[in-house]
């Protein structure tokens, strides 16, 4: 058996509680640096609580290693989830951890009742992964934003034609 196999057998993946609060800020420490709060997302983030129960952690031997949180939004006039951050530590990177936690996440907010799940992010990593590009300076963020980067999986009916106007956090 491939010592591939022996690690991916260790994996656990578990929904976020408040105990993982410590390890998670680390490692978006660690994947993002000092000026990941700039950034037009992490606004919306500090507007409100993502949403426990559509977060999630992967273990490697009882060792939290990656994250990804959702957090509520209204976005034009889609209720959905604004995903991120996602971030898996330097030494699990590029073995599909990331993939499986954004998987989880997608399927979460769909059994939620979620509307889309957006984020901003890299369109080669995240298309394969079901995400589609929002038109082009269709949401406006609070802050500035590379609109190439917004990106949807649209879940309920006419999404793209509602994804009009201003991205904030909602209740």
């Amino acid at each position: 058996m491939s010592s591939q196999l022996l690690l991916k057998h260790n994996l656990v993946y578990l929904t976020e509680d408040a105990s993982h609060d410590d390890v998670i800020e680390l490692i978006n420490a660690e994947a993002f640096g000092p000026g990941r709060h700039t950034r037009a997302a992490a606004r919306i983030r500090e507007q409100g609580a993502h949403d426990r129960s559509l977060s999630f952690v992967c273990t490697d031997d009882g060792e939290t290693i990656a994250s990804v949180r959702m957090t509520p939004v209204l976005a034009g006039g889609v209720k959905g989830h604004l995903l991120g951050p996602l971030a898996v530590r330097p030494s699990h990177k590029n073995r599909g951890i990331g993939r499986e936690l954004v998987r989880i996440a997608v399927e979460a907010a769909k059994r939620k009742g979620s509307e889309a799940v957006i984020l901003v992010g890299d369109p080669p990593y995240y298309m394969p992964l079901g995400f589609e590009k929002v038109a082009y300076g269709a949401l406006q963020f609070p802050g500035p934003v590379d609109p190439g980067r917004v990106l949807v999986v649209p879940i309920a009916a006419d999404v793209h034609a509602r994804l009009k106007g201003v991205i904030g956090w909602r209740e």
